[in-house]
């Protein structure tokens, strides 16, 4: 569709930062929170900046696409921060909340766009509006036969169009998400649904319909799938295999799928669910009709299910649903119990390596080993063969007395909650508290600004304060590949490590920095070319993001009781519990 633009009038205004909430993690011996700081202090913010805003009429980009485009934008000269949001009242607040609000965006409406930027100058302003409207004309106009052929406006058209085509992603405001998922559902189009703000009682009719007619509703809020090869949302280049994955976790399918193909094998499906598919109102619908699905597809020979703790009764509908199918399933509920699913006859996985491992092994008729289903630590990092040694113990030995805290700044939510956990189990619950695991991508930190996964900005920033606090040691990233990521995530993080590490020299320590990376080398960014490039910054590597916490916590663990009174990083399970997650 067409856009036409309208230009608002900049105003001078001081920059409104948020006051920053609570921090995740327990408190530190200092009594500061665990990012070392006081709890009033505010996020760096550039002093005094206009904020100028266009409107573009009747012109509907989705998220994804507009948090590339304001990620770009930010990056150019005299550009302190720039927001591209549809003008729905959330999103107005969105962008007031930011400090991003022109008066011109008062008078959009739900139907138009508005590119709010921050900037120095007018020229900065002018530059910027002019990249917003070549990026917008071009997602029009596109560049590729087949793209320009097949375009459709609505899904009825693109049914027509499409022969055969049975699946529709749909990416609106939840406002209109409900009404068009209904259309390509009574088409009988199985929906991929990428929009969020949904409510969940329309969910709830969505999924009953689908259901009904035997398709598959994906989410709302759903964030990756791969279809018969074919990867939608944010998902990564994966070999095709005999593993079917379904999954209420867009990283969590990320991160398993990612290690199936490091492990030579390969993927039949992977179908998102959406976050709130196994809460109580909910009840399980797709994931039950998923698995049902892929026990009857003779592609797949093992089934993984992957989520956070489910509702007590779901979980238990799940199971026993999984555990009468004829297909092996394994089961990675994090933090969920074991026992549970053994009673059903099921493969339970602490952690999505373990889930990885296991499900590989059965495809291929291998035995499963208690360290994949008990809740033992299953990691590993690259290069310590047992215990705390190698880079575990060079690492160590880099810290000075005082050095103890772990800072986790993570783009996937379902990674920093298995970095939480695999904390839990290896440290105790008490000392793993006093460590910071922050999910950057959480609204909370989001507000007004691209995701992590799109735009590193924030969690650079939050790498270089993490050195200037003197009890932090190691600071711990996951680093997601696939569609819809930076092309370059690992370039743009060294340089951000390079004046960590700096910074903390001048002050006489030193900071470790741990990291996996989360992708394949058939992705756009290249997994080992990323995995160089960090290694090149000194970047200790794990192949999972569950070693790559058990080498944290060994790190921490070890630092600890090697300084004066054991510190409060090595108080429940020590180094020796610490490193079982790092070796095998």
């Amino acid at each position: 569709m067409g856009c036409d633009v309208r230009h608002g009038h900049p105003g001078r205004r001081p920059c409104r930062p948020r006051r920053r909430r609570g921090a995740r993690g327990g408190r530190g011996p200092d009594g500061r929170g665990p990012d070392g700081r006081g709890p009033d202090r505010l996020p760096r913010q550039e002093c005094r900046v206009t904020v100028h805003a266009r409107v573009f009429r009747n012109c509907y980009r989705d998220s994804v696409e507009l948090m590339q485009i304001a990620a770009e934008l930010e990056s150019l000269a005299g550009v302190a921060r720039a927001g591209l949001v549809m003008a729905t009242p959330a999103n107005r607040e969105v962008l007031a909340e930011a400090g991003l609000l022109a008066d011109t965006a008062l008078n959009a409406g739900p139907n138009d766009l508005v590119v709010a930027v921050a900037t120095d100058d007018d020229a900065g302003a002018a530059a910027a509006f002019d990249r917003a409207s070549v990026r917008l004309a071009g997602a029009v106009e596109g560049t590729a036969t087949e793209t320009v052929r097949t375009q459709a406006r609505t899904i009825a058209e693109g049914v027509a169009k499409l022969g055969g085509a049975d699946v529709a992603l749909i990416s609106t405001p939840g406002t209109y998400a409900t009404a068009e998922a209904l259309k390509a559902l009574k088409r009988g189009v199985n929906v991929f649904l990428f929009s969020d703000n949904v409510p969940v009682e329309d969910e709830v009719e969505l999924k009953a319909l689908a259901v009904e007619r035997g398709l598959l509703l994906m989410g709302p809020d759903c964030g990756t799938a791969i279809l018969d090869g074919v990867p939608l949302g944010f998902a990564n280049a994966i070999r095709r295999g005999e593993i079917g994955l379904i999954g209420a976790s867009g990283t969590g399918l990320q991160q398993v799928s990612c290690l199936i193909d490091r492990a030579g094998a390969g993927v039949s499906q992977a179908i998102g669910v959406g976050g709130r598919d196994l809460d109580a109102q909910v009840g399980g619908a797709m994931m039950l009709a998923a698995l049902r699905r892929l026990n009857a597809d003779p592609g797949t020979r093992v089934i993984v299910l992957i989520s956070k703790p489910p509702a007590a009764e779901v979980a238990r509908r799940v199971l026993e649903t999984a555990g009468a199918m004829t297909t092996p399933v394994v089961v990675s509920f994090l933090g969920g119990d074991p026992a549970a699913a053994r009673e059903h006859g099921l493969v339970p996985a602490w952690t999505f390596e373990a889930a990885a491992t296991a499900a590989v092994a059965l495809s291929r008729g291998e035995p499963i080993s208690d360290g994949m289903t008990d809740d033992k630590p299953a990691g590993r990092a690259g290069g310590d063969s047992a215990g705390v040694s190698g880079p575990t113990a060079d690492a160590i030995a880099r810290l000075r007395p005082g050095q103890w805290r772990i800072r986790g700044l993570f783009a996937g939510g379902s990674l920093s909650g298995e970095a939480k956990l695999v904390l839990r189990r290896t440290l105790g619950p008490e000392a793993a508290a006093a460590h910071e695991i922050l999910d950057l991508g959480d609204d909370e930190y989001t507000v007004g600004r691209p995701h992590p996964m799109i735009d590193p900005r924030l969690r650079n920033e939050r790498i270089v304060d993490a050195a200037d606090d003197p009890a932090t040691a190691i600071i711990l990233l996951d680093v997601v590949l696939g569609y819809g990521s930076h092309p370059d995530p690992a370039g743009t993080l060294t340089p951000a490590i390079g004046d960590a590490q700096a910074r903390a020299a001048r002050a006489g320590r030193s900071v470790v920095v741990v990291a996996s990376v989360c992708g394949t080398d058939a992705d756009l960014q290249g997994l080992s070319a990323q995995e160089s490039i960090l290694a090149g910054a000194g970047v200790l590597l794990a192949p999972s993001n569950a070693g790559a916490a058990g080498l944290a916590a060994a790190i921490a663990a070890g630092a600890a009781a090697s300084s004066p009174g054991g510190g409060v990083g090595g108080s429940g399970g020590g180094s020796d519990a610490a490193a079982s997650v790092v070796a095998r």
